[in-house]
């Protein structure tokens, strides 16, 4: 069972820095949570570190603008890690071809835009379906539809063999109060279909060894006892921390607030079937941050 804390204060002291979910635990989609920033601005006056790990498909520059516009001062943090990066990095690589079918809302073309960190980057060019060598998909053109539309062009797709890099693993995330549609579903659901999906932000290893050289550039080296993950994502954030042998903070009062029946605390027992369900073990729990 997580133990249930009253704030991050009562636990921060025992550790260096702090790997930090922004959607559901910093902001809401529209606005900075308050009691987080002042949470994570206390804890960076006493000497800690703060590294904002998203699964935006965004890149670190498109998040800092993005964190402007809903009020999160720069004082409440230090570094930023995206899987938008992380999925970058690799699509300059080659991963998924040098001509891929792009699935996103209109303006997330930028994720295209050469990132200069990469030796010998391959010519990345966006092409329709058929011409295609692999798909990248930094989230789904309507947010609010079902997945499901995508299933002809992902069965024409898994025909052919063609890989989905995934910059989004997310499956949802709450705008406010409504549900929106990530790209993480779109890659389960192309997975569940027989393709092969290719996920670079939480819970998988990539963008945590981004988040980790974040924290190095910052002139950090803290061992991995010294970290803590916070995010309200069971599947993404606490299993993420699980796999990378880190402890955890979960927040119970975004995407489970109604599984933990979290007003301003989540319930004990609520909490601990939620957990069980789930097969997730976070080190602590709390029902925002502050």
């Amino acid at each position: 069972m997580a133990q249930i804390i009253a704030s991050l204060a009562e636990i921060s002291d025992r550790y260096d820095a702090l790997f930090v979910d922004l959607w559901g635990c910093v902001h809401n989609g529209v606005a900075a949570l308050p009691d987080a920033v002042a949470a994570l601005q206390a804890y960076r006056a006493r000497g800690g570190k703060v590294v904002l790990v998203t699964n935006s498909p965004r890149p670190r520059a498109g998040v800092q603008k993005q964190l402007v516009q809903f009020g999160v001062p720069d004082d409440a943090w230090d570094t930023i890690a995206t899987s938008g990066d992380s999925a970058r990095a690799a699509m300059f690589r080659g991963v998924v071809g040098n001509k891929v079918y792009f699935i996103g809302r209109p303006g997330e073309e930028k994720f295209f835009q050469p990132i200069g960190v990469i030796k010998d980057p391959v010519d990345v060019t966006m092409v329709p379906l058929d011409e295609a060598d692999g798909i990248v998909c930094t989230g789904p053109r309507d947010p609010m539809a079902d997945p499901d539309v995508m299933r002809p062009e992902f069965l024409a797709a898994k025909t052919r063999g063609l890989k989905l890099l995934c910059a989004n693993p997310d499956i949802v995330v709450d705008r406010g109060e409504v549900r929106e549609w990530c790209a993480g579903a779109l890659a389960q659901l192309y997975t569940d279909m027989g393709g092969e999906s290719l996920c670079f932000g939480k819970p998988h290893p990539p963008i945590y060894d981004l988040a980790r050289r974040r924290l190095m550039e910052l002139g950090a080296d803290v061992p991995d006892a010294g970290i803590l993950a916070i995010g309200d994502g069971v599947l993404t954030d606490i299993a993420g921390a699980m796999g990378e042998d880190i402890d955890s903070l979960f927040i119970s009062g975004g995407l489970a607030a109604a599984e933990t029946k979290t007003s301003h605390q989540p319930d004990p027992d609520a909490l601990e079937a939620y957990l069980t369900q789930e097969q997730s073990a976070p080190t602590y729990a709390i029902g925002f941050l502050r």
